[in-house]
């Protein structure tokens, strides 16, 4: 990382920092001149005379923190409206219902075991029709819409094989199509690595369990948008449906965003020292990190993001039991599913959280037996790496002896 930003990749969002402490966080909006918003626990508020509330009146409705929340948010996305929601899949949920029975839904092939089961066990059963595309070739993309198709939902990078998809470039096929929305899931990459609105998605979603509030104790989503008129219809879908977070986890994902800057920085340094380190050892297949130049896509993650995120996954050679016996044997990296909170985690997508995707479409895909995926934390490198190799020593305890 150089003082600027990452090597060959976009420069820094300007006053990211700043914003990320200050947006939506103004003293003088409380009579107390808190410096730090209170937790509104108030799930009412009294009205001056019927229907003449002070600017809420109950809290699924609207809330004081979660406003401060959704408010540091849009700034940072870029945008000019977030809402927050109880979880990732709550907010996936509120996007769909954009939609109506007979409207076909387009969605990368290679998404969250979570995504990939709501469209499949729940959406299609609501009358809605997925069909799972890999939108890194547009000409596959332009070849899925028809005029019933009024949703393009990507990721990028995708979970887990870290594909990168070119998001102004699927912009640009989605938008000749219209009332067509494109939504981009950058819980990857977080506000600090990639702006998918500036990029022309019309929707900007997060699980924030993740980078976001980056601390593995609090579960939400949020949705970012620019267009009035989106942000009016998924408002009154918020509240309709209900699933909005808490007043205290509002307040500890505001929390969070306080430090995503100087955390996203040391994810992505550690990342790139532990993708180095598995790319230079004999006991591993093959090393996916769009940081790395031998990935497929790094030209155009360096394009459109301004440098990645701490997700590495790698293929261990041998079987099954040596992906297990290496996963079992790691001590500072915890086996859990998850991601992006300061603890390194590993998993196993296959067993774990691309369980419930089809056997056939995870061979298809490449989610194999070998296949792990590292969710690199804030640790100290030389601790990262030496764990990785005293796991590798155990997973091939018998091939070396």
């Amino acid at each position: 990382m150089e003082r600027g930003g990452a090597r060959g990749f976009l420069p820094p969002f300007a006053h990211f920092a700043t914003q990320a402490i200050h947006a939506g966080q103004e003293p003088e909006q409380w009579r107390s001149a808190a410096v730090v918003p209170p937790i509104f626990l108030s799930t009412t508020f009294k009205q001056r005379a019927p229907g003449q509330h002070a600017g809420y009146e109950y809290s699924r409705s609207g809330n004081p923190t979660r406003n401060c929340l959704e408010k540091a948010v849009a700034v940072l996305d870029g945008a000019k409206y977030c809402l927050a929601y109880a979880s990732g899949l709550a907010a996936t949920l509120n996007i769909t219902h954009l939609l109506k029975a007979g409207d076909t839904i387009i969605c990368m092939d290679d998404v969250y075991g979570g995504t990939n089961r709501y469209f499949r066990n729940v959406a299609m059963k609501m009358g809605l029709n997925v069909v799972f595309v890999d939108c890194t070739k547009t000409e596959c993309l332009e070849a899925a819409i028809t005029p019933e198709t009024k949703l393009v939902w990507i990721e990028t990078p995708t979970n887990p094989t870290l594909k990168v998809i070119d998001i102004q470039a699927c912009a640009d096929v989605v938008h000749k199509h219209k009332d067509v929305l494109l939504v981009v899931d950058n819980t990857f990459m977080s506000a600090y690595f990639q702006r998918p609105l500036s990029l022309g998605a019309d929707i900007c979603m997060y699980s924030a369990t993740k980078y976001m509030n980056g601390h593995s104790d609090v579960v939400m989503g949020l949705v970012s948008v620019n267009c009035d008129d989106l942000y009016e219809r998924l408002k009154f879908l918020q509240n309709s449906l209900g699933a909005v977070p808490s007043a205290f986890d509002c307040y500890m994902c505001n929390r969070g965003l306080k430090t995503l800057q100087i955390r996203m920085k040391q994810h992505f340094h550690n990342a790139l020292a532990v993708a180095q380190f598995l790319e230079s050892d004999s006991r591993v297949e093959k090393v996916i990190f769009p940081g790395l130049p031998s990935h497929p896509q790094h030209e155009l993650i360096k394009r459109q993001c301004t440098g990645c995120p701490g997700m590495v996954t790698f293929y261990i050679k041998g079987n099954l039991k040596h992906a297990a016996t290496f996963l079992k044997n790691l001590k500072v990296f915890a086996l859990a599913e998850s991601l992006g909170g300061y603890e390194s985690l590993a998993e196993h997508p296959a067993i774990m959280t691309h369980s419930s995707v089809p056997k056939e479409d995870r061979e298809a895909l490449g989610i194999s037996d070998t296949l792990i995926r590292l969710s690199v934390g804030l640790e100290d490198e030389e601790d990262l790496l030496e764990d990785l190799d005293q796991a590798l020593k155990a997973a091939f305890a018998d091939h070396e002896a």
